[in-house]
C-alpha cells in the first residue's frame, strides 16, 4: 500500500514533484539505506521508504522544525528503520560522513518546500502579507528584514542581480532604501512593483518573484549550501549507488549539472596525445541525460512543478547493487 495519501493528509497542499521520475532514477531496493537530504513535506521520503522495506533505513535531514514533525509522523507509518537529523543538509551530511555512514540512495529536493510557502507567517511568499522573515531554520539570526533594512544599496542590488537575475536590481534596491523601514512582505512587494517600469511589471510572472527568490537565497545561504553538499552526498554514496537532485531555477540546476558532468567525465588529455597521461576515469554514469522535467499532466496538476528539473547519476565502482 502506498503512503502517498497519508502523506498528503499530513502536509495539506504538498505534492511531491517528479515523484515517478525520482523513483525511476534512484531505483531503491529492499534493504537499501536512503538519505533524504531535504525532507520537507515527506512526499518523496514516504515513497522511498515503501521501496526499501522493513530491512532498509531512511535517514531524513532538514533544518525546518515543521519537517521534524512530518518525520515523526512518517516514522510511525513506515516499515523501515528511520533516523532524523534536524540540521541543514551540509551539517547533516558531514555528520553522516564522519560517522562512517554509507548510503545506497541519496537525493535532494532543493529550494522551498510547499509547507514553507503555505505557512504564511514565515514570509516566504509574495502572495500573502506577513513579517519579513524567510528563515528555513528559525534558530538562525539573519532574516529578510535585516537584509532589506540594514544592507547598503549596492549590496542589495548585487544580491538581486546574482541570485534573482533581476533586470531592475538597482532601481528596486533604491526604492527599498527610500521606503525604509519595511516590516512586511506586502510593503516589500509595493516597493518592488513601484520600482519596475509599468510595461515590464507582469511580463515574466509576478514582479516580486525574482527579488523574493534572491532574498530567500541570501537569508538561507542556499547556493553555498548546494556547493558544499554535493561532494559530501557523493562521498557517502556507495559504489553502485544512485544520486539525484531536483532543482527549481537555473542557479541551482547549473551547480548540479556541473557537479555530475565533472564526475561523468573521463580522460581530459589533449586529443592529439597518443596515450592518456591524466589517468582520469569516470566516477559516474548520468541518468536522464539532459535531466528530466515534469510531464504536461503533472505541470497542469501542480503548477509549482513547472520549473522543476531532475538530474541523477549512478556511482561507478567495484560494488554492484543487488
Amino acid at each position: 500500500m502506498t503512503l502517498l495519501p497519508l502523506l498528503l493528509d499530513m502536509t495539506a497542499s504538498h505534492i511531491p514533484v517528479l515523484a515517478d521520475e525520482l523513483l525511476e532514477a534512484l531505483a531503491p531496493q529492499p534493504g537499501d539505506v536512503a538519505v533524504d537530504c531535504t525532507l520537507g513535506g515527506g512526499g518523496h521520503a514516504g515513497l522511498v521508504a515503501d521501496r526499501v522495506g522493513a530491512d532498509g533505513l531512511l535517514i531524513g535531514i532538514d533544518r525546518d522544525p515543521l519537517a521534524e514533525r512530518v518525520f515523526d509522523e512518517l516514522s510511525g507509518a513506515v516499515a523501515c528503520a528511520t533516523r532524523f537529523l534536524r540540521d541543514d543538509f551540509v551539517t547533516g551530511l558531514r555528520q553522516l560522513r564522519d560517522e562512517g555512514q554509507q548510503a545506497d540512495v541519496v537525493y535532494l529536493d532543493l529550494g522551498m518546500s510547499s509547507m514553507q510557502i503555505d505557512t504564511r507567517e514565515r514570509g516566504f511568499s509574495y502572495s500573502y502579507d506577513a513579517p519579513l522573515d524567510m528563515r528555513m531554520d528559525p534558530r538562525q539570526e539573519l532574516t529578510a528584514a535585516e537584509v532589506v533594512n540594514e544592507w547598503e544599496r549596492r549590496r542589495i542590488a548585487r544580491a538581486l542581480r546574482e541570485y534573482g537575475e533581476e533586470r531592475y536590481a538597482d532601481r528596486i534596491a533604491g526604492e527599498i532604501i527610500r521606503r525604509r523601514p519595511l516590516t512586511t512582505t506586502g510593503e516589500l512587494v509595493d516597493a518592488i512593483t513601484s520600482a519596475i517600469p509599468t510595461p515590464a511589471r507582469f511580463a515574466g510572472g509576478h514582479p516580486a518573484k525574482r527579488t523574493f527568490q534572491a532574498i530567500r537565497i541570501v537569508v538561507n545561504d542556499e547556493l553555498e549550501q548546494i556547493d558544499q553538499a554535493l561532494p559530501l552526498a557523493w562521498e557517502i554514496l556507495r559504489p553502485g549507488g544512485r544520486f539525484a537532485a531536483i532543482s527549481f531555477h537555473s542557479l541551482e540546476d547549473r551547480r548540479v549539472k556541473r557537479f555530475l558532468a565533472d564526475r561523468a567525465r573521463g580522460c581530459i588529455c589533449p586529443p592529439d596525445l597518443p596515450v592518456c597521461a591524466c589517468g582520469r576515469v569516470p566516477e559516474a554514469e548520468l541518468i536522464f541525460r539532459g535531466g528530466a522535467v515534469p510531464k504536461a499532466a503533472e505541470a497542469e496538476r501542480n503548477p509549482r512543478a513547472r520549473s522543476a528539473r531532475l538530474r541523477a547519476a549512478h556511482k561507478l565502482g567495484q560494488e554492484v547493487r543487488a
